[in-house]
């Protein structure tokens, strides 16, 4: 069998599939970070006694962990979570920032960024940006005497909500990015993608559904989201011990939003 029909009859094997275990047919195993499978993820998933007696050719390891197919091409979580170039073969799978001087989208813009880069690229660059903006302010703190120096927004919340908005968007029918807009008094986080599955708009908050099951469990094993199905709980959790406004969600067939407002001064 040639390369062309295996390729052919993995994808009919594979079309019923949740999008991320499907192969990618523009994709070879050269557009994967070899590197960085085998420093940073394979070892998330295996406990390092295991590692060092592993003698299997790193494409049996990455079959095995479903970034490629039996057959050797990368499936789209392989592109996304150790691909060189994602948004070559899957167009929306970047991250958008934005800072505004301002209250809206027509202020002055003083920081962009495009995150095209796989998911560990983006999770370290994210954290990276995020914490670079956040302002501190003075409050008072336990006990006589005592100031603490509490961030505009915590950081807890805002990672939750970029880290969610990655696992859940849509890859497959959007070439959106996620976008997330910081303003004066805001963020506002938007993934392309409405509810999924057993996920409606009036449930949203009490129902788990995973359009993208295998990158769920490598951002678990990889230490981005902390338990399943308690994202939204955690956001709100995190506002509130900070003192920050109840955090807002808008869910429509097509998107997510979720907006921070800034803690009051």
């Amino acid at each position: 069998m040639s390369a062309e029909q295996r390729l052919e009859t993995e994808l009919r094997r594979f079309s019923t599939a949740p999008f991320d275990a499907r192969p990618i047919a523009t994709a070879t195993e050269r557009d994967l970070d070899l590197r960085l499978f085998r420093t940073t993820y394979l070892p998330s998933f295996v406990a390092t006694e295991a590692l060092e007696d592993n003698q299997r050719p790193v494409e049996a390891d990455l079959a095995w962990l479903r970034l490629t197919t039996a057959g050797g091409t990368p499936t789209a979580l392989g592109v996304l979570a150790v691909g060189t170039d994602p948004t070559a073969h899957v167009p929306g799978a970047y991250v958008q920032f934005v800072r505004y001087q301002g209250t809206d989208p027509d202020s002055p813009v003083i920081d962009q960024h495009e995150l095209r880069t796989n998911l560990v690229g983006v999770a370290t660059r994210l954290s990276a940006l995020l914490s670079s903006h956040l302002r501190t302010r003075l409050a008072e703190g336990e006990g006589l005497f005592r100031e603490e120096q509490l961030p505009d927004y915590p950081l807890e919340a805002l990672r939750e909500t970029c880290m969610n908005a990655l696992m859940h968007r849509d890859y497959e029918r959007s070439h959106a990015p996620v976008r997330i807009s910081w303003f004066d008094d805001r963020i506002e986080v938007i993934n392309p993608g409405g509810p999924f599955g057993q996920v409606r708009v009036d449930n949203f908050d009490r129902v788990n559904d995973y359009r993208n099951p295998g990158l769920a469990r490598t951002m678990k094993a990889l230490g981005y989201v902390n338990r399943f199905g308690r994202g939204i709980w955690r956001i709100h959790a995190a506002m509130a011990r900070a003192g920050s406004p109840v955090p807002e969600f808008r869910v429509d067939g097509t998107s997510w939003s979720v907006i921070l407002r800034k803690w009051p001064s």
